[in-house]
This record gives C-alpha cells, structure tokens and sequence, in this order.
C-alpha cells in the first residue's frame, strides 16, 4: 500500500504524513509508525529518494533507476517546487570522477529564487 500511494502520486515530494493520509484511505488499520518504517526501509534498499528542500521537512519520492534524479527549482516566497530534468552535469561528473579518482552515483541540484507568480508580485510591488 506505501508503494501504491507512491506510485499514484509519482512526481509529487511526499511526506511521511501525506503518505499516511493516502494509505489510511486505502486501510484503515494501518498506523503512521508503519509509514515511518515502511519509507525508511524504502530508502535503504532504493526503491525511494529522500529530498529535502532546507525548510526541515523530509519528503519521498519513487527513485527512477534508469536516470539521475531530477532537479529542483524552489520559490523563496510561496515554497513552490518546480521540478526539471535538464541535466548538463554528465561531463563535470566524468571530469571529477578522472580528477579526484571518485565514482559519483548521484547528485542533486536546487535552485532558489522566485517562482513566476512570485516575481510577477514582487515586479508589480505587490
């Protein structure tokens, strides 16, 4: 059931709690320390990715095992996150990897600023 409420809610940042609130429609019976387990054992054997945006708050989502994660692109203002694929980070990976004798399995990318309702406020002095 907590890779159900994953996969139906694919694209989303998840937290323990949302995925509770999901999965307690689907069944009743079950408890939000199961929740708590059930991602965390989803972490470890990389079936989720933990994503955290600064603001403290752990989210999941289902881990992609043909590509890099995605990135991110978070307003500063209203917290929206926007999600982005481009990824032009392949030949610096492959550089450091030769520089510095390091294989990269992964990497995260954020990027802070306004999100385009945000900066139209903040350019109309709203």
């Amino acid at each position: 059931m907590v890779y159900r409420a994953f996969a139906k809610h694919q694209g989303e940042h998840l937290t323990t709690e949302e995925a509770f609130r999901i999965v307690h429609k689907m069944d009743r019976s079950v408890g939000i320390a199961t929740i708590y387990r059930t991602t965390q054992l989803f972490e470890q054997l990389g079936i989720l990715n933990t994503i955290t945006f600064d603001d403290g708050i752990v989210r999941y989502e289902l881990k992609d095992a043909e590509a890099h994660r995605h990135h991110h692109l978070i307003c500063i203002q209203c917290g929206h996150v926007t999600e982005f694929k481009l990824d032009l980070l392949e030949n610096l990976e492959r550089e450091i990897e030769e520089e510095e004798d390091f294989k990269i399995t992964d990497h995260s990318l954020k990027f802070y600023g306004y999100c385009k309702d945000c900066y139209h406020d903040i350019e109309q002095g709203d």
